[in-house]
């Protein structure tokens, strides 16, 4: 048999009388399908576990994962091979812990809210793969590592070294973060996977039939930056953030790689290189995406590619060819003198109106 612990969040407030009914409907199916179990509510949270064999209870998660009222949802545990029930005589018992003051009930109430907190903080320190696996009911750590073709994107800040020299720790973060929270946001959207920061890199993948999407994704980064920029005060850093994309495509390995202290579930192989090297040479070629041969011949739109020329890629045997694409975003490139000149004058307004405020002139 197979036992699933998890909590969910209710996307809207119930009233005793539905929570009642809940219990009863989830009883009765339960019953048919030989699933036994207990409900927990408290303060909008349902903290559930159901047991029963391993096709009934993945059929009853699955359902429970497409139902709308929850939202949040967080598998805590999944035990196989379960011998002994731990609740035999309960095909759902649906318990209310609203409205018990009682002085042993306390307790639990804070257990479980504080439970769900840390979930929902652990997450955004984790990687969206290995949330995902473990709101299927898998253990991340028992995943076998695997040989998987992927489409990897290499995306970082230009000038970093001299932004991170010349700014504010205020104005440094708030840059930083605000490129994070776009490119997580773009890449997710496109069904990319997010799988690591590395510094002010952002690494991430998509599968190998999606290469129209990290391209899409690449060209609308440059936009939203774009955007930002213009729309700014000449006083914010923002006027500063420009980024540039390497796009590969090739075998990774796929899994968990670490030790008992700190384990990651991430890729390695020579693309994800690959990727990092194509990024870097965006200084060179003077375009905001470079771009693997291998992808440009996975994308099935009509994209403007140019032939950017050979080029010795570090760890290659052979000067391989590279490409970009025919965008306004993508050619429109700020050169490294020019960025770096922007950021040294920003600096020298910044220290000066610092001054002025501080007295300095007076």
């Amino acid at each position: 048999m197979k036992r699933l612990t998890y909590i969910s969040r209710l996307s809207d407030p119930l009233s005793e009388k539905d929570i009642q009914e809940i219990g009863i409907v989830s009883a009765g199916n339960n019953q048919s399908e030989n699933i036994t179990g207990a409900l927990v509510y408290f303060s909008g949270l349902f903290f559930q576990i159901i047991e029963g064999d391993d096709d009934n209870i993945d059929r009853l998660y699955e359902k429970i994962m497409q139902d709308k009222r929850h939202t949040d949802i967080i598998c805590l545990k999944a035990e196989y091979d379960v011998s002994e029930r731990l609740f035999p005589y309960w095909s759902m018992k649906t318990i209310n812990l609203d409205g018990n003051n009682d002085v042993l009930i306390r307790p639990i109430k804070i257990l479980l809210q504080s439970v769900s907190e840390s979930h929902r903080i652990i997450e955004q320190y984790t990687q969206p793969a290995v949330i995902k696996i473990l709101n299927k009911g898998i253990n991340p750590l028992t995943i076998p590592a695997r040989k998987t073709e992927k489409i990897i994107l290499f995306a970082d800040i230009m000038s970093y070294s001299a932004l991170s020299e010349k700014l504010s720790d205020n104005d440094l973060m708030m840059i930083i973060n605000r490129y994070l929270t776009i490119c997580c946001e773009v890449i997710s959207f496109r069904g990319g996977e997010v799988n690591k920061f590395i510094g002010d890199c952002v690494m991430a993948y998509f599968d190998s039939d999606q290469a129209d999407n990290a391209i899409h994704t690449c060209i609308e980064i440059l936009e939203k930056l774009k955007n930002i920029r213009c729309f700014s005060d000449e006083s914010s850093a923002f006027r500063l953030l420009y980024c540039g994309f390497g796009l590969s495509q090739g075998l990774v390995i796929e899994g968990n790689m670490g030790s008992h202290v700190k384990t990651d579930y991430t890729i390695i192989g020579d693309a994800v290189n690959t990727a990092a090297r194509l990024e870097a040479l965006t200084r060179e070629v003077k375009h905001h995406l470079v771009l693997s041969e291998k992808v440009r011949k996975t994308a099935r739109q009509n994209w403007k590619f140019i032939l950017l020329g050979k080029y010795d890629l570090k760890g290659k045997e052979k000067a391989e060819e590279v490409y970009s694409i025919d965008n306004e975003f993508i050619k429109n490139f700020k050169e490294k003198d020019a960025l770096r000149h922007e950021i040294h004058a920003f600096s020298l307004h910044k220290s000066i109106d610092s001054r002025r405020e501080d007295g300095g002139d007076c």
